[in-house]
């Protein structure tokens, strides 16, 4: 049975056919009665939500500056102790509005230092030694603080450290004698902040290194050279800041009796350091097996054989 169309029908049978078969559903259907056209629009949200505040956004900036956290470190780290609802993605809208979605953008070149720009720590060999002071608490029997000198080497992430009652360059060219004697790797390079035990940039006339400095010329009797952090930017010197932050986290949650105490405990964590924690940055080797790994392939860049250490001392051994 035929019928007439009105031809000012508003829909027609095959027309009601297509929105059938289209699988239009009454909820798509009432966001288009609501519109005022019918264009296509973007797909993106009208509001990009973030779960992040103001204050925990500029920490997580903060961390990204100091430590070089990849992406995805940051991620764990911010939802392990800043914000568990964080998204990754909410992170890398940050870091790209912020204008630090490549690391290179915040890692600060050290003076002397030519970096290509794909160039990261993971790129350098054995011998790269940054080196840092960190402030010791005053134990019991002790009548002042004392400070803790840190050396670690770039490629490996290997430590040596060792206590002084002050931060004079006495104290530093005795370090460096000291990490050239423990050190199994040749030491070629040397970084350190701008402190007058290591350098005596900001008391010349020019405010530039005379390289007459008592550290300076340890540097040059081991054939090493010595950089300087640029002023202001002590996160270039970041990788041994890490690890003090490892020391101070010890530090915090230990309770010592006696400086002696404390020496032990900072002796017995280095062992465990070097010899038992994997790194990440290694590709979760701990520094001991990285030596062992580049002594085998790059034998001319040590000067001893890579020892491992199978277990830690006991207290009173």
């Amino acid at each position: 049975m035929s019928s007439r169309i009105h031809p000012q029908a508003r829909t027609t049978p095959k027309v009601r056919q297509e929105i059938k078969d289209s699988g239009l559903s009454d909820r798509q259907a009432a966001k288009w009665l609501k519109r005022d056209d019918v264009q296509d629009r973007s797909h993106r949200a009208h509001t990009l939500h973030t779960t992040l505040s103001t204050a925990q956004e500029a920490i997580v900036l903060a961390l990204r500056q100091s430590l070089y956290l990849p992406l995805d470190d940051l991620l764990f780290i911010t939802r392990q102790y800043i914000n568990p609802e964080v998204s990754r993605s909410g992170i890398a809208r940050l870091l790209k509005r912020e204008g630090m979605s490549r690391l290179e953008d915040v890692i600060p070149t050290a003076e002397g230092e030519t970096i290509a720009p794909k160039k990261t720590f993971k790129d350098y060999e054995p011998g790269f030694i940054h080196i840092d002071i960190k402030y010791l608490p005053q134990m019991p029997d002790e009548t002042s603080r004392r400070y803790l000198f840190v050396a670690i080497d770039r490629a490996t992430r290997w430590v040596f450290m060792h206590i002084y009652g002050d931060m004079t360059e006495k104290s530093s060219v005795d370090f460096l004698r000291r990490l050239k004697q423990a050190s199994p790797i040749r030491i070629s390079k040397i970084l350190t902040d701008n402190g007058s035990q290591f350098t005596d940039r900001f008391t010349t006339k020019d405010k530039k290194p005379s390289g007459k400095h008592a550290f300076d010329e340890a540097c040059a009797a081991i054939a090493a050279e010595h950089r300087l952090a640029p002023p202001r930017h002590p996160q270039t010197n970041g990788m041994v800041e890490r690890f003090n932050g490892r020391i101070n986290e010890l530090l915090q949650q230990t309770r010592f009796d006696s400086k002696a105490d404390l020496e032990t405990t900072l002796l017995n964590y280095l062992k465990l350091y070097n010899h038992h924690i994997p790194q990440r940055a290694l590709d979760a080797k701990t520094p001991v097996l990285a030596l062992k790994e580049w002594q085998k392939k790059r034998p001319e860049l040590f000067i001893k054989r890579v020892y491992d250490q199978t277990g830690l001392d006991s207290p009173g051994h």
